[in-house]
């Protein structure tokens, strides 16, 4: 009876161990999936001058970083459309003052920074 006891207990362990393992490893891939570089990132938005209208946590011009990541949060296609509205020009965005305009961006920024950017903006 005893050494029925200690397999059991052994099989246990080690199915508990194994699950431990998969769930340890799923996580690493989900917060590794996207690596943000957020020196450039922060660098790329002074000199796009992202800053003149956004700040990280408070509201200027336009929406903090964090209430942009907030509002995004969960959607799947959240990188994308940000992206697009950043570089399409088809979305405007309204100022204090009442005028609209389109977003402004470095039209010769590459795209690969862009997305660094995006997805800084959606970490914070």
């Amino acid at each position: 009876m005893s050494q029925q006891l200690n397999t059991r207990f052994f099989a246990s362990a080690i199915a508990g161990s194994v699950a431990l393992l998969f769930s340890i490893s799923a996580f690493a891939e989900n917060t590794s999936a996207v690596k943000v570089d957020a020196v450039a990132a922060k660098k790329l938005a002074r000199t796009d001058h992202c800053l003149r209208c956004h700040a990280v946590d408070r509201k200027k011009e336009g929406p903090s970083f964090q209430a942009i990541a907030y509002k995004y949060q969960g959607q799947a296609d959240a990188k994308d459309k940000l992206v697009k509205h950043i570089t399409s020009g088809e979305d405007r965005v309204k100022l204090s003052d009442g005028h609209e305009e389109t977003h402004k961006f470095d039209k010769t920024t590459d795209i690969n920074k862009i997305n660094n950017l995006v997805s800084w903006i959606l970490a914070q």
